[in-house]
């Protein structure tokens, strides 16, 4: 049975949604520690308390408001103050934080495929019955998180500045050329806005979305 009503919808997107929009930047936070740069770790950042990287309007606001109008879901949290100059190898260092967030979200979208898997052997084998509820709920919970993390993971490799690709991008290119790329930063959110308004993001983002939810799905042998 799938959720009906605008509260099951949002109760179950809420834990998928709040970790895996939030460990996303826990993820670039240790990234970084690792290679030198100390400052999200003194700010207490490099948790996995989801109420230190929380941003009301786009963990919480913003993603919901697309999921009930469009069914389409993306959002951020306080982004990890990274102190670029701080890292080891300042240019490789920050392509490799960047990465960490959608490795985040690949592990994150392994676990609630898990999560579902464990949940339909529960609801197919004679489980006593009170754990019936929670099984129904964790499975709809594991498939809404394999495909949010899904989504946070190939959006996020976008080279639309600020997203993590933009700084992969970044880190690759020529000096010259690194910083006239980065002056797209102001743009990058209204970018992803028009793309989403004109329809184009959805067709840039559902191919790899669907191949890799298909490719977790297909490992964990959970109907697609």
């Amino acid at each position: 049975m799938e959720p009906t009503s605008t509260i099951q919808i949002i109760t179950i997107a809420a834990l998928p949604l709040i970790f895996g929009i939030t460990l996303h930047e826990a993820a670039h936070g240790w990234m970084a520690s690792q290679f030198g740069d100390k400052t999200a770790l003194m700010m207490g950042r490099v948790t996995l308390n989801p109420l230190k990287h929380i941003d009301l309007m786009g963990t919480i606001i913003v993603p919901l408001t697309l999921l009930m109008l469009s069914g389409f879901i993306f959002g951020w949290a306080k982004p990890v103050p990274i102190t670029q100059q701080n890292l080891h190898h300042p240019k490789r260092d920050m392509a490799l934080v960047a990465l960490a967030g959608p490795a985040a979200n690949f592990i994150m979208a392994v676990m609630w495929a898990g999560l579902a898997k464990i949940s339909l052997i529960i609801l197919t084998q004679a489980a006593p019955a009170v754990l019936l509820p929670a099984a129904h709920f964790f499975l709809l919970a594991g498939k809404f998180g394999l495909l949010l993390n899904s989504v946070l993971l190939v959006l996020n490799l976008m080279p639309i500045p600020p997203l993590d690709g933009s700084r992969v991008l970044s880190a690759i290119l020529p000096g010259r050329w690194s910083a006239l790329y980065d002056r797209l930063e102001p743009f990058g959110l209204w970018i992803l806005i028009l793309l989403l308004a004109f329809g184009m993001l959805r067709l840039i983002l559902f191919p790899p979305v669907f191949a890799l939810t298909g490719f977790i799905s297909h490992w964990f042998g959970l109907p697609i």
